[in-house]
């Protein structure tokens, strides 16, 4: 298993609640293929510029083990997904290789 990083902007319109369920929702797909290892719920920040007209997001870093195919299932779900604002997966494997 390669292990990676994602972080996301969930949209700043979305209530706790909404925003919980987006962020188990994401370690739901990521555990379905690997593990997650961490989460690290960073907050609210402002944009370094606007995104779909909006000027706030709510950042999330996940740490996760999975095979190969799980970012492109992830990156999939996630482009399709109207609370996800923006994000991006990296792999954290290539950085030892650099």
């Amino acid at each position: 298993m390669n292990r990676y990083e994602i972080m996301y902007i969930i949209a700043a319109a979305l209530d706790d609640e909404s925003r919980d369920a987006v962020v188990e929702t994401v370690e739901g797909i990521i555990a379905d293929g690997g593990e997650v290892v961490s989460t690290e719920r960073i907050g609210m920040k402002r944009l370094a510029y606007p995104i779909l007209k909006k000027n706030e997001g709510y950042y999330v870093l996940v740490t996760f083990k999975a095979p190969a195919d799980l970012p492109k299932e992830l990156d999939r779900r996630l482009k399709i997904s109207d609370d996800v604002i923006r994000h991006m997966i990296i792999s954290l494997d290539d950085e030892a290789v650099a």
